[in-house]
């Protein structure tokens, strides 16, 4: 593979992904998405594009004239911005976004969506490939991250609350929930899962524990939980004393940072 088109959200995932890709050899050209995508971005690229939200068509015209046959997602994007103000305006979707969007999925959870996308995108020419292609070391290991281990508490809150996680991811719902004392505080959904953690904080008054998984099904191509430093702040400010996580479906970003951030607030991160 000489060249591969990467389909960029928000997030570091991205770059860390056009960096996997450099070390292999391959060329990368980026889409980025505008509001979302970091412009940081251009300097681990050969070129980059940007397009708005919907605007499926220029995409995917834009890959034809680069000659991508193979491409990626990376990256999350904000989903409650669907529901914004003028959001047909922020998204200028052209002719294929529409279609695709109104008349071809029968309802708007990610994974109906994003086939939806993948679907368009091989009808020309464009493989979508797993996002993990030159990355798969970002995938978590299982075993306890962090010096500190759980604590029975909370190991007794992770299996209390695992299954509950995996059924609300199982019905697209969201992938975290919050827990305490085998209560659920917290669950996500369209908020993402940032809001999520602070709003379980705020009800359980700190020391709660924190679940994020995978679907049953899990596509690489897209919709892979991620974690990095961002959320171990996110979770220090929340109150959360403990994160657990799946292991082998879980993509951990700037590793030794985000440890490095658990250990230094006392918080257990363990992949499942």
């Amino acid at each position: 593979m000489e060249k591969i088109g990467l389909i960029a959200g928000n997030g570091r995932f991205p770059i860390l992904f056009a960096q996997g890709a450099r070390e292999n050899n391959v060329k990368v050209v980026a889409v980025g998405v505008e509001g979302e995508t970091n412009p940081e971005i251009r300097h681990y690229v050969e070129s980059l594009y940007w397009i708005k939200l919907a605007q499926l068509g220029k995409l995917i015209r834009i890959f034809k004239q680069e000659g991508v046959t193979k491409a990626v997602m990376a990256g999350g994007l904000t989903k409650s911005r669907m529901y914004s103000r003028f959001r047909f305006l922020k998204f200028r979707p052209d002719w294929r976004g529409i279609t695709l969007f109104y008349k071809r999925v029968k309802d708007r959870n990610d994974h109906t969506i994003l086939g939806a996308v993948a679907e368009e995108l091989a009808s020309d020419g464009i493989e979508l490939l797993s996002s993990v292609t030159f990355v798969p070391q970002l995938l978590a290991q299982k075993g306890c991250l962090t010096w500190r281990k759980p604590s029975q508490g909370e190991m007794e809150d992770i299996e209390y609350g695992w299954p509950i996680a995996k059924e609300i991811a199982h019905r697209q719902i969201g992938q975290s929930v919050v827990v305490k004392e085998r209560v659920v505080l917290a669950v996500e959904a369209i908020e993402g899962t940032d809001e999520a953690l602070r709003r379980g904080g705020r009800l359980g008054n700190k020391g709660v524990v924190a679940i994020k998984v995978a679907k049953e099904n899990l596509d690489l191509r897209f919709d892979i939980p991620t974690v990095g430093p961002e959320t171990v702040k996110t979770l220090k400010d929340a109150g959360v004393a403990c994160l657990a996580i799946e292991a082998g479906k879980t993509l951990v970003l700037d590793r030794e940072e985000m440890i490095r951030l658990a250990d230094k607030a006392g918080i257990s991160i363990i992949a499942l």
